[in-house]
């Protein structure tokens, strides 16, 4: 903790621009957010944002002493962040990470400083493997995007080469990636395919499941198979065919099985039961089958990766053990 008392050349001024000033390092949205969890005090109380200062106001910031460092190349926003990163492999060219559920994986209109990339790309700045400074500097970026409720893995490219390669064999579908979830009931048959149509609501927010062809409709396939069945829950492994935006929570819903805890789609007075409150689903194992050449990703091919762990396997499942690669 930070304590200042306000002087005559800065009276007058707001709390928020007060802290630009004198913490240029802050980003100003993670100032904002500072101010949000009340973590500045203005003679004892929460400030707020547009409070105007007055000389002899008494300022308490329970932030971080390197925010107040004066800005230079050493000392940039990504060598203070905390990275804080679940690496499954990492080589030259690419990094696969376990995404817990609960993280964003790019900045968006609720969190824009934890988020996967922010945490990526700070790793990789205070490894000295990247930086913004460098001319012509690629950025780190991932190849892959999963729900902010969805754990799983993301593939991270750390190469401009890596990024555009890795596209191309994911459009080719030249890498699978498996899924695991909990389903309300039993699947009957208990492994089988769901086939439908995808389209996307007004909003954007929801999709829709149509058994037949509808106009911007979209083919959704997902295979799945039964491991395990417990306490009115069923625990399975999903095959995305194709990989349309909430498929794997639209389609069990729309068959009648929504995904445990699944707030969007699922049945809020059933989840209670099993106190969950989000969904049950995890990008759990990948693996890379390249047909074509893949350039400086060659070597991964073949090869597969599993997460360690899944929690909604622990707690409702426990007797059931993970794949090992």
């Amino acid at each position: 903790m930070k304590e200042f008392t306000v002087g005559q050349n800065d009276a007058g001024q707001r709390v928020d621009r007060w802290m630009a000033k004198n913490m240029p390092v802050m980003p100003s949205a993670l100032i904002q957010k500072s101010l949000r969890r009340k973590r500045v005090k203005r003679n004892g109380k929460a400030a707020k944002p547009d409070d105007r200062l007055i000389k002899g106001d008494v300022l308490q910031l329970y932030i971080n002493d390197e925010f107040f460092e004066q800005p230079n190349r050493e000392n940039a926003f990504l060598s203070v962040f905390t990275p804080q990163l679940d690496i499954l492999y990492e080589d030259d060219n690419l990094i696969l990470l376990n995404k817990r559920p609960g993280m964003v994986v790019h900045p968006d209109d609720h969190e824009r400083i934890n988020t996967l990339v922010t945490h990526l790309q700070a790793y990789l700045y205070q490894k000295k493997a990247w930086s913004p400074y460098w001319e012509n500097a690629f950025a780190p970026a991932l190849c892959n995007r999963i729900d902010r409720n969805t754990g799983g893995i993301v593939i991270a490219a750390k190469t401009a080469e890596a990024l555009r390669v890795m596209n191309q064999k994911i459009r080719d579908r030249e890498l699978q990636k498996l899924y695991l979830c909990v389903v309300h009931g039993t699947m009957k048959p208990r492994e089988g395919e769901l086939k439908g149509f995808l389209l996307k609501g007004e909003d954007r927010a929801q999709v829709k499941v149509f058994d037949h062809p509808v106009p911007d409709g979209r083919t959704a396939i997902t295979k799945y198979r039964t491991l395990a069945v417990k306490d009115g829950l069923s625990l399975l492994e999903c095959d995305l065919i194709t990989g349309r935006t909430h498929q794997i929570r639209a389609q069990f819903a729309a068959a009648g099985h929504p995904l445990l805890g699944d707030g969007k789609y699922g049945r809020e007075r059933d989840d209670k039961r099993y106190d969950r409150r989000y969904q049950a689903l995890y990008s759990y194992k990948l693996s890379f089958d390249f047909t074509t050449d893949a350039s400086c990703l060659n070597e991964l091919n073949g090869k597969s990766w599993t997460v360690p762990e899944v929690d909604f396997v622990q707690q409702f499942f426990p007797d059931y053990q993970l794949p090992k690669c």
